[in-house]
């Protein structure tokens, strides 16, 4: 485990993550390459390269099974839909979750209560008191590792301040059951994106080098993200052209 924790953590650190930072991390395992408990040894090097100051976050999406048909939520119990890494995440030691039917967040470190305990106000996935909307507020980052940044979550918290035609959709009434086992209902519009498809990879392009390096963790090509320059950059893009991250599906 030491060896591969190592590699991995001289890796974040020519990639430029270091000890205090925010990051929230997509990623595939398998892109890594394959050596025993892939996950919990990237989840150590993380948190031990972040340190006691830094926090560490992952989506912990479920659209694919809370869905209008299914309008339950379990925070202790929802799997998540987007990966063996956050799944693995989400019943580590000491992680939280923050409350939302489809798009929760999960973390651990310095600032997450910050980051997670409001989201339960919001009336969209990625609404301004969400994980992602908080994350360039403290100069926070994004790490892609080995999934490419079309899997970009946070660009649907830039999409709803702008609200281009093609994000929202209906509103669904959903049931919310906390760690304690307490019920509360509550209603959200879904993302529609009925006819398009999402290419948030094109951020690279808008963010340069300055704003968003490349590199590889151990086998995975991988990408990261300042923020708030994703944040600020793709608002301004949105303004000019609120299709530019979408491509419309072949009829």
């Amino acid at each position: 485990m030491t060896k591969w924790k190592e590699l991995i953590q001289a890796d974040l650190s020519q990639l430029g993550i270091g000890e205090g930072d925010h990051v929230l991390v997509h990623a595939s395992l398998n892109s890594l390459g394959r050596f025993s408990d892939r996950a919990k040894i990237v989840v150590s090097a993380l948190l031990d390269q972040l340190g006691p100051g830094g926090t560490l976050l992952m989506p912990a999406l479920s659209y694919q099974t809370v869905t209008p048909e299914n309008p339950i939520f379990d925070l202790a119990k929802t799997p998540t839909c987007v990966g063996g890494l956050p799944e693995f995440f989400r019943t580590f030691p000491g992680v939280q979750r923050s409350m939302h039917p489809t798009h929760s967040v999960c973390a651990i470190g310095k600032l997450s209560d910050y980051f997670l305990s409001e989201h339960v106000l919001d009336e969209t996935p990625c609404g301004p008191h969400s994980p992602f909307a908080k994350l360039p507020k403290v100069h926070g980052k994004i790490l892609f590792l080995g999934c490419g940044s079309r899997p970009n979550t946070s660009m649907h918290g830039v999409e709803e301040g702008i609200k281009p035609p093609y994000l929202l959709g209906a509103r669904v009434n959903y049931t919310l059951k906390d760690q304690t086992g307490r019920k509360m209902s509550k209603s959200y519009f879904r993302h529609d994106f009925t006819g398009f498809e999402q290419r948030y990879e094109r951020m690279e392009g808008l963010l340069g080098s300055d704003l968003c390096q490349k590199g590889k963790v151990l086998q995975a090509a991988s990408v990261l993200m300042d923020a708030r320059g994703l944040w600020e950059k793709g608002t301004l893009q949105l303004k000019k052209d609120p299709y530019f991250f979408v491509d419309r599906k072949e009829s």
